[in-house]
């Protein structure tokens, strides 16, 4: 049994709505036959994936490298966690208008890529672990595969950061009932269910029960659990991996600094152009969202100042706004740090509206950038 609440918190009254949600879960419970009927001959795009180190223009020098080798990106989801950044890109071959069929293409994309990635590799003491994979079908969920790339590149591991956002996981074994049970408080969120039970899953736990619960700005999760093999966790190095893990899963979709949703009119080229902007005004991107509708582009990205702090120049944001208009690009920042003003303006309420409007556009059209929903 769930409660839910639209994106602005309230009741959801649209019937509409909820036919699709329950649409969406009975197809999800049919197999695979219910797949099968809207699969095509010819795929749409090429799907790229990779894992990195992060630093400040890695997803400008990305887009600037795809669009010099006329390779439109038509979706794409980029995060950052701690030290490693990982994204998924779909992209289109200028020349077709499709996925990108001729493999020496395919390795030239690869070969450059990969160049970029590895240009300003100098701690040799980091490991690189760059991974980019071409598929004509994304196999799961953009964002849980996100968790997935970002998990198995090892994000999780201690260095030089550490816990910051008042996560606490513990795990302790209930012997008379014969499970684990998994305890995770932290600040509460949209999708943090998805995280955690995305991430238990791929690390083969089966979730027997479990209560899910907020308080205020606080999210509660208790879970029994026991390992496939239907054992508990029996060793501290196994309760340190999931404590880690979880973690890991948590954080990594906490937002950082300013979010600036940006709509223009599609056309190849443009990542390039918007990612450069941010760059050339001194703004890191610490995650990103685009996706095509149309004739029109939707992009959603939070930004730090280059040393990753939160509180941005509000003179960045006007010279930011500047450069967009001349691509006809329409920019909405939301989630102003505190170094603002709190006063609530009427415009203020125009904006976050407006803002909220662009992000339910991005969630309308996420399921286009999976072959499966989970």
């Amino acid at each position: 049994m769930f409660h839910v609440n639209d994106q602005l918190g309230n009741k959801i009254t649209d019937k509409n709505l909820i036919h699709y949600i329950q649409q969406s879960i009975c197809t999800s419970r049919r197999g695979k036959t219910q797949v099968k009927t809207r699969t095509t001959g010819k795929e749409k795009h090429t799907t790229l994936e990779m894992t990195t180190i992060d630093r400040p223009g890695l997803l400008s020098e990305i887009s600037a490298v795809l669009a010099e080798l006329k390779c439109h990106v038509s979706a794409a989801v980029a995060w950052t966690h701690k030290t490693r950044a990982a994204c998924i890109i779909q992209v289109e071959d200028d020349a077709n208008h499709g996925s990108i069929m001729d493999p020496k293409r395919v390795d030239q994309v690869q070969a450059q890529l990969m160049t970029v990635v590895n240009a300003h590799h100098i701690n040799h003491h980091q490991p690189n672990n760059v991974r980019i994979t071409c598929l004509t079908t994304v196999p799961t969920h953009t964002e849980r595969r996100l968790h997935q790339l970002m998990m198995a590149d090892k994000d999780y591991e201690e260095g030089t950061f550490s816990s910051t956002h008042e996560t606490s996981v513990t795990v302790e074994n209930c012997r008379e009932k014969g499970y684990s049970v998994l305890n995770v408080t932290c600040p509460d969120r949209p999708k943090l269910l998805f995280d955690t039970v995305c991430t238990l899953t791929d690390m083969q736990y089966v979730v027997f029960h479990a209560t899910v619960c907020s308080k205020g700005s606080v999210a509660f999760q208790e879970y029994y659990i026991r390992q496939k093999d239907g054992q508990t966790l029996t060793s501290e190095t196994q309760r340190q991996a999931i404590t880690r893990c979880i973690t890991a899963a948590v954080e990594r979709r906490v937002s950082h600094g300013l979010r600036l949703d940006v709509r223009s009119r599609n056309r190849s080229g443009l990542l390039s152009d918007v990612t450069r902007v941010f760059r050339e005004n001194g703004l890191s991107i610490a995650r990103a969202e685009i996706r095509i509708h149309g004739e029109n582009a939707f992009g959603s990205f939070h930004v730090t100042d280059a040393a990753g702090g939160h509180n941005v120049d509000p003179v960045m944001i006007g010279s930011v706004k500047k450069e967009m208009e001349k691509f006809n690009g329409v920019v909405v920042a939301s989630n102003v740090s505190s170094s603002s003003s709190n006063t609530n303006t009427e415009e203020d309420q125009t904006r976050s509206s407006l803002a909220t409007l662009l992000w339910s556009q991005l969630e309308k059209l996420s399921s286009k950038f999976q072959t499966r929903k989970l």
